[in-house]
């Protein structure tokens, strides 16, 4: 039973650990359109 929880515990481990050195490492694109917004005058107040 000890040996069983040793193996669970290790995988969960290394896919925890490949996750996060996976998303240090991935190169995420800018986004690549630009947002053009009106906005009304009268959500400003003077």
């Amino acid at each position: 039973m000890r040996q069983l929880i040793t193996i669970i515990l290790l995988t969960l481990f290394l896919i925890i650990g490949g996750s996060l050195v996976f998303l240090m490492t991935w190169d995420i694109p800018a986004p690549s359109h630009t947002v053009k917004k009106t906005l009304d005058d009268s959500r400003f107040p003077r």
